[in-house]
Protein backbone atom coordinates (compact mmCIF):
# COMPACT_ATOMS: atom_id res chain seq x y z
CA UNK A 1 0.00 0.00 0.00
CA UNK A 2 0.71 3.55 -0.72
CA UNK A 3 0.19 6.30 2.03
CA UNK A 4 0.82 9.89 1.47
CA UNK A 5 2.60 11.42 4.37
CA UNK A 6 0.80 14.76 3.36
CA UNK A 7 -2.44 13.73 4.43
CA UNK A 8 -2.15 10.40 5.73
CA UNK A 9 -4.48 9.18 3.47
CA UNK A 10 -4.11 5.56 1.45
CA UNK A 11 -3.12 6.04 -2.00
CA UNK A 12 -3.48 3.28 -4.85
CA UNK A 13 -0.51 2.64 -6.61
CA UNK A 14 0.48 4.22 -10.02
CA UNK A 15 0.11 3.03 -13.56
CA UNK A 16 4.07 1.40 -14.09
CA UNK A 17 2.09 -1.32 -15.39
CA UNK A 18 2.13 -5.37 -14.75
CA UNK A 19 5.78 -5.59 -16.59
CA UNK A 20 7.67 -3.59 -13.72
CA UNK A 21 6.08 -5.66 -11.12
CA UNK A 22 7.00 -9.00 -12.91
CA UNK A 23 10.59 -7.87 -12.62
CA UNK A 24 10.33 -8.26 -8.82
CA UNK A 25 8.03 -10.69 -8.24
CA UNK A 26 10.19 -14.03 -6.94
CA UNK A 27 11.45 -11.30 -4.29
CA UNK A 28 10.79 -12.51 -0.75
CA UNK A 29 7.04 -11.30 0.65
CA UNK A 30 6.77 -9.38 3.59
CA UNK A 31 4.44 -11.28 6.40
CA UNK A 32 3.67 -7.22 6.87
CA UNK A 33 2.02 -5.17 4.07
CA UNK A 34 4.84 -2.63 3.27
CA UNK A 35 3.38 0.70 2.99
CA UNK A 36 5.36 3.63 1.49
CA UNK A 37 5.10 7.21 1.74
CA UNK A 38 4.95 10.29 -0.70
CA UNK A 39 7.37 12.67 0.68
CA UNK A 40 7.51 16.18 -1.38
CA UNK A 41 11.45 16.10 -2.14
CA UNK A 42 12.92 19.54 -3.54
CA UNK A 43 13.51 19.63 -7.48
CA UNK A 44 16.55 20.88 -7.02
CA UNK A 45 17.98 17.46 -5.12
CA UNK A 46 17.13 15.23 -8.01
CA UNK A 47 18.80 14.29 -10.32
CA UNK A 48 17.41 12.08 -14.25
CA UNK A 49 17.91 8.51 -14.39
CA UNK A 50 21.13 7.75 -16.23
CA UNK A 51 19.52 4.86 -17.97
CA UNK A 52 16.80 6.61 -19.84
CA UNK A 53 16.52 5.52 -23.09
CA UNK A 54 14.24 8.16 -24.07
CA UNK A 55 16.39 11.13 -25.26
CA UNK A 56 13.80 13.12 -27.17
CA UNK A 57 10.55 14.92 -25.09
CA UNK A 58 8.44 16.12 -27.40
CA UNK A 59 8.46 19.84 -26.46
CA UNK A 60 4.44 20.48 -27.15
CA UNK A 61 3.53 17.79 -25.02
CA UNK A 62 5.87 18.35 -21.83
CA UNK A 63 4.32 22.28 -22.31
CA UNK A 64 0.57 20.72 -22.09
CA UNK A 65 1.83 18.93 -19.02
CA UNK A 66 3.54 21.50 -17.50
CA UNK A 67 0.48 23.88 -17.51
CA UNK A 68 -2.41 21.19 -16.46
CA UNK A 69 0.97 20.75 -13.11
CA UNK A 70 0.77 24.82 -12.99
CA UNK A 71 -3.47 24.31 -12.65
CA UNK A 72 -3.90 20.91 -10.83
CA UNK A 73 -0.54 19.66 -9.05
CA UNK A 74 1.27 16.42 -9.55
CA UNK A 75 -1.51 13.74 -9.23
CA UNK A 76 1.08 10.29 -9.68
CA UNK A 77 4.36 10.63 -7.39
CA UNK A 78 7.20 9.95 -9.19
CA UNK A 79 9.65 7.67 -8.35
CA UNK A 80 13.28 7.99 -6.31
CA UNK A 81 15.96 5.93 -5.36
CA UNK A 82 18.59 7.93 -2.78
CA UNK A 83 21.84 8.51 -4.04
CA UNK A 84 25.22 9.98 -3.25
CA UNK A 85 23.88 13.47 -3.20
CA UNK A 86 20.30 13.51 -3.19
CA UNK A 87 18.22 11.67 -5.30
CA UNK A 88 17.79 9.58 -8.91
CA UNK A 89 14.53 9.44 -10.69
CA UNK A 90 13.75 6.00 -11.53
CA UNK A 91 10.33 6.26 -13.10
CA UNK A 92 8.71 9.65 -13.54
CA UNK A 93 10.93 11.95 -16.17
CA UNK A 94 8.54 13.73 -17.59
CA UNK A 95 6.31 14.73 -15.10
CA UNK A 96 9.69 16.26 -13.32
CA UNK A 97 10.89 17.96 -16.52
CA UNK A 98 7.29 19.45 -16.87
CA UNK A 99 7.51 20.24 -13.09
CA UNK A 100 10.57 23.09 -13.84
CA UNK A 101 9.12 24.15 -16.35
CA UNK A 102 5.98 25.10 -14.83
CA UNK A 103 8.62 26.85 -12.06
CA UNK A 104 7.62 24.64 -9.22
CA UNK A 105 9.82 23.71 -6.01
CA UNK A 106 9.13 20.36 -5.26
CA UNK A 107 7.32 17.08 -6.32
CA UNK A 108 5.96 14.14 -4.40
CA UNK A 109 7.51 11.31 -4.89
CA UNK A 110 8.32 8.08 -3.14
CA UNK A 111 11.82 6.41 -2.31
CA UNK A 112 12.70 2.88 -3.14
CA UNK A 113 15.83 0.76 -2.62
CA UNK A 114 16.48 -0.10 -5.78
CA UNK A 115 20.05 -1.48 -7.23
CA UNK A 116 21.64 -0.57 -11.05
CA UNK A 117 20.25 -3.46 -12.37
CA UNK A 118 16.35 -2.56 -11.49
CA UNK A 119 16.73 0.67 -12.63
CA UNK A 120 17.99 0.41 -15.97
CA UNK A 121 15.13 -2.31 -16.62
CA UNK A 122 12.49 0.09 -14.82
CA UNK A 123 13.52 2.56 -17.23
CA UNK A 124 13.02 0.46 -20.09
CA UNK A 125 10.00 -1.25 -19.60
CA UNK A 126 8.29 1.96 -18.64
CA UNK A 127 9.33 3.58 -21.63
CA UNK A 128 7.98 0.76 -23.87
CA UNK A 129 5.07 0.06 -22.28
CA UNK A 130 3.75 3.97 -22.94
CA UNK A 131 5.37 3.73 -26.32
CA UNK A 132 7.44 6.67 -25.80
CA UNK A 133 10.46 5.75 -27.44
CA UNK A 134 11.46 5.81 -30.76
CA UNK A 135 12.71 3.01 -33.05
CA UNK A 136 16.29 3.92 -32.18
CA UNK A 137 16.09 5.04 -28.68
CA UNK A 138 14.36 1.31 -28.10
CA UNK A 139 17.32 -0.62 -29.94
CA UNK A 140 19.90 1.36 -27.65
CA UNK A 141 17.86 0.64 -24.67
CA UNK A 142 18.37 -3.34 -25.87
CA UNK A 143 22.37 -2.72 -25.97
CA UNK A 144 22.94 -0.77 -23.01
CA UNK A 145 20.83 -4.02 -21.28
CA UNK A 146 22.75 -6.89 -22.90
CA UNK A 147 26.16 -4.09 -22.58
CA UNK A 148 25.57 -3.38 -19.14
CA UNK A 149 23.86 -6.51 -17.31
CA UNK A 150 25.74 -8.93 -19.37
CA UNK A 151 22.32 -10.38 -21.16
CA UNK A 152 22.46 -12.66 -24.17
CA UNK A 153 19.81 -11.72 -26.45
CA UNK A 154 17.70 -14.58 -25.61
CA UNK A 155 17.90 -13.02 -21.55
CA UNK A 156 16.44 -9.54 -23.31
CA UNK A 157 14.13 -10.96 -24.77
CA UNK A 158 12.40 -13.14 -21.84
CA UNK A 159 12.91 -10.24 -19.70
CA UNK A 160 11.18 -7.84 -22.07
CA UNK A 161 8.43 -10.11 -22.90
CA UNK A 162 9.32 -9.97 -26.51
CA UNK A 163 10.38 -12.70 -28.86
CA UNK A 164 14.04 -12.85 -30.09
CA UNK A 165 13.37 -12.07 -33.59
CA UNK A 166 12.35 -8.69 -32.31
CA UNK A 167 14.54 -7.78 -30.30
CA UNK A 168 16.87 -8.75 -33.33
CA UNK A 169 15.65 -6.76 -35.53
CA UNK A 170 16.05 -4.09 -33.30
CA UNK A 171 19.11 -4.20 -32.27
CA UNK A 172 20.16 -4.84 -36.07
CA UNK A 173 19.37 -1.08 -36.38
CA UNK A 174 22.09 -0.08 -34.70
CA UNK A 175 24.10 -0.93 -38.09
CA UNK A 176 22.93 1.91 -40.06
CA UNK A 177 24.76 4.27 -40.97
CA UNK A 178 24.77 7.79 -39.02
CA UNK A 179 22.80 9.74 -42.10
CA UNK A 180 20.04 7.37 -42.08
CA UNK A 181 20.10 6.77 -38.35
CA UNK A 182 19.65 10.18 -37.93
CA UNK A 183 16.11 9.99 -40.29
CA UNK A 184 15.08 7.16 -38.46
CA UNK A 185 15.71 9.17 -35.11
CA UNK A 186 13.68 11.97 -35.80
CA UNK A 187 10.98 9.95 -37.43
CA UNK A 188 11.45 10.90 -41.11
CA UNK A 189 12.04 6.89 -41.81
CA UNK A 190 9.51 4.25 -40.51
CA UNK A 191 10.75 0.98 -38.79
CA UNK A 192 9.73 -1.00 -41.76
CA UNK A 193 12.08 1.25 -44.27
CA UNK A 194 14.95 1.33 -42.23
CA UNK A 195 14.88 -2.43 -41.92
CA UNK A 196 14.28 -2.42 -45.90
CA UNK A 197 17.20 -0.64 -46.27
CA UNK A 198 19.56 -2.69 -44.35
CA UNK A 199 18.81 -5.37 -46.59
CA UNK A 200 20.87 -3.51 -49.55
CA UNK A 201 24.18 -5.77 -49.97
CA UNK A 202 25.76 -2.30 -51.01
CA UNK A 203 25.98 -0.97 -47.52
CA UNK A 204 27.78 2.65 -48.94
CA UNK A 205 24.23 2.55 -50.77
CA UNK A 206 22.02 2.85 -47.62
CA UNK A 207 22.09 6.85 -46.93
CA UNK A 208 21.83 7.69 -50.85
CA UNK A 209 18.56 5.53 -50.93
CA UNK A 210 17.35 6.55 -46.94
CA UNK A 211 17.53 10.18 -48.29
CA UNK A 212 16.06 9.50 -51.86
CA UNK A 213 13.12 7.62 -49.40
CA UNK A 214 12.49 10.65 -47.59
CA UNK A 215 12.34 13.14 -50.73
CA UNK A 216 9.95 10.83 -52.76
CA UNK A 217 7.85 9.36 -49.75
CA UNK A 218 8.67 5.83 -50.80
CA UNK A 219 6.22 3.06 -49.17
CA UNK A 220 8.07 0.14 -47.99
CA UNK A 221 6.49 -2.19 -50.60
CA UNK A 222 7.95 -0.64 -53.41
CA UNK A 223 10.97 0.26 -51.05
CA UNK A 224 11.38 -3.56 -51.14
CA UNK A 225 11.18 -3.52 -54.87
CA UNK A 226 13.62 -1.30 -55.61
CA UNK A 227 15.97 -2.64 -52.52
CA UNK A 228 15.36 -6.16 -54.37
CA UNK A 229 16.04 -5.13 -58.19
CA UNK A 230 19.78 -2.80 -56.66
CA UNK A 231 20.85 -6.27 -55.33
CA UNK A 232 20.03 -7.87 -58.14
CA UNK A 233 21.90 -5.57 -60.15
CA UNK A 234 24.87 -5.74 -58.40
CA UNK A 235 24.44 -9.28 -58.21
CA UNK A 236 24.35 -10.33 -62.33
CA UNK A 237 27.47 -7.38 -62.91
CA UNK A 238 30.00 -10.00 -60.58
CA UNK A 239 28.38 -12.98 -62.40
CA UNK A 240 25.12 -15.07 -64.54
CA UNK A 241 22.88 -15.82 -61.78
CA UNK A 242 20.11 -18.24 -62.20
CA UNK A 243 16.50 -17.31 -61.05
CA UNK A 244 15.59 -18.26 -57.91
CA UNK A 245 12.30 -19.72 -57.41
CA UNK A 246 9.49 -18.79 -55.25
CA UNK A 247 10.01 -21.09 -52.22
CA UNK A 248 13.82 -19.97 -52.11
CA UNK A 249 13.09 -15.91 -52.23
CA UNK A 250 10.26 -16.53 -49.11
CA UNK A 251 12.48 -18.76 -47.26
CA UNK A 252 15.37 -16.70 -47.26
CA UNK A 253 12.98 -13.88 -46.00
CA UNK A 254 11.75 -16.21 -43.59
CA UNK A 255 15.14 -16.70 -42.50
CA UNK A 256 16.17 -12.89 -42.72
CA UNK A 257 13.29 -12.08 -40.26
CA UNK A 258 14.76 -14.86 -37.53
CA UNK A 259 17.93 -13.78 -37.80
CA UNK A 260 17.46 -10.29 -38.19
CA UNK A 261 20.53 -9.94 -41.05
CA UNK A 262 20.47 -10.69 -45.04
CA UNK A 263 20.41 -14.50 -45.86
CA UNK A 264 21.41 -16.14 -49.24
CA UNK A 265 20.60 -19.41 -50.02
CA UNK A 266 21.93 -20.62 -53.61
CA UNK A 267 20.68 -23.66 -55.17
CA UNK A 268 23.18 -26.34 -56.25
CA UNK A 269 23.01 -29.64 -58.63
CA UNK A 270 21.50 -32.80 -57.53
CA UNK A 271 19.46 -30.58 -54.64
CA UNK A 272 22.50 -29.80 -52.98
CA UNK A 273 22.53 -26.32 -52.22
CA UNK A 274 24.55 -23.40 -49.92
CA UNK A 275 23.07 -21.11 -47.14
CA UNK A 276 24.93 -17.92 -46.14
CA UNK A 277 24.10 -15.49 -43.02
CA UNK A 278 25.54 -11.73 -43.43
CA UNK A 279 26.64 -10.32 -40.31
CA UNK A 280 28.36 -6.56 -39.70
CA UNK A 281 30.83 -7.26 -37.01
CA UNK A 282 32.12 -10.11 -34.52
CA UNK A 283 28.94 -8.62 -32.41
CA UNK A 284 26.84 -9.10 -34.85
CA UNK A 285 28.34 -12.67 -35.17
CA UNK A 286 27.83 -13.58 -31.77
CA UNK A 287 24.19 -12.20 -31.86
CA UNK A 288 23.48 -15.01 -34.55
CA UNK A 289 25.14 -17.65 -32.87
CA UNK A 290 22.61 -16.90 -29.92
CA UNK A 291 19.48 -17.28 -32.24
CA UNK A 292 21.04 -20.87 -33.09
CA UNK A 293 21.57 -21.34 -29.57
CA UNK A 294 25.43 -21.70 -30.10
CA UNK A 295 27.21 -20.73 -26.61
CA UNK A 296 30.99 -20.94 -28.02
CA UNK A 297 32.53 -20.27 -23.84
CA UNK A 298 30.45 -23.72 -22.87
Amino acid sequence: MVRDSRNNEPKRKGGLGRGIEALFEDAPKPEVEEVEEIEELSLADIRPNPYQPRKNFDDKSLKELSDSIKENGVFQPIIVRKSVAGYEIIAGERRFRASKLAKKKTIPAIIRDFDEAQMMEVAVLENLQREDLSPLEEAQAYEMLQKNLGLTQAEVSKRMGKSRPYIANYLRLLTLPQKAKRLLQHGELSMGQARTLLGLKDKDQIDPLAKKVVKEGIPVRKLEALVSAMNEKATTQVKPKNKKSAFIRASEQRLADVFGSNVNISEGKKGKGHLSIDFESTEDLNRILQILGIDLDD
